[in-house]
């Protein structure tokens, strides 16, 4: 009788173990299933953009408005190329830029020693502002990359950092020289920002390259 009873519990042991490992089995399965019903979204924009980008190409931005600028990884590839194009020209324009700034810089303390170069020094600073902002607005306006930047250091957050120097010391020049005429005092801190806004973008032409 004992040897029956013992009999009977195992059966119910090893039933019920059964049944557990194929109700486990169907919950893998099932699992299996819902993920391959429900396909991950793959990302197609870095998770933090500049906002001049997130305006133009974001999921919603003014770009996404045209037909050849829907957001789709076809789409996108074309959006790199572009993106590439622009940033090679963004380094051409800053070489550009960083000679008008030289040139200007010579022209500027021949000014400041009596010389009348004046005009000169003008068309120079026109031609500086015009190779600079364009500068600007080919990395401000360009598609955003396809990866998210990765954690710590990097060469590019330097180059963005010295960005933010140089474009606020460019403002203060422009809006120095336009009140040296009648303030003469000025000079001094005129010059201090042309030579900071001059130093730090050449030092972030410097650091991008490494």
């Amino acid at each position: 009788m004992k040897t029956i009873a013992l009999i009977s519990l195992l059966m119910v042991v090893f039933s019920i173990s059964s049944l557990a490992q194929k109700d486990t089995t169907s919950t893998v399965d099932l699992l299996g299933e819902m993920n391959q019903a429900t396909p991950v979204k793959e990302s197609l924009l870095p998770d933090k953009i500049m906002l001049t980008q997130r305006i133009f190409w974001g999921e919603k931005g003014l770009m996404r408005n045209f037909n050849a600028y829907e957001l789709t990884p076809e789409k996108r590839q074309k959006e790199l190329k572009l993106r590439r194009s622009m940033l090679v020209a963004h380094q051409i324009m800053g070489f550009a830029t960083l000679g008008c700034m030289v040139g200007q810089g010579i022209v500027g303390a021949q000014l400041y020693n009596g010389k009348n170069v004046k005009d000169l020094h003008e068309g120079l600073a026109v031609a500086t502002n015009i190779t600079y902002f364009s500068t600007a607005a080919l990395s401000l306006f360009a598609p955003p990359k396809m990866l998210n930047e990765r954690k710590g250091y990097s060469s590019m957050k330097l180059h963005r950092g010295l960005a933010i120097v140089h474009l606020s010391a460019m403002i203060a020049t422009n809006i120095l020289a336009g009140m040296l005429e009648n303030n003469p005092d000025l000079k001094p801190y005129h010059r201090a920002c042309a030579y900071t806004a001059f130093g730090s973008f050449a030092i972030s032409m410097v650091v991008i390259k490494f």
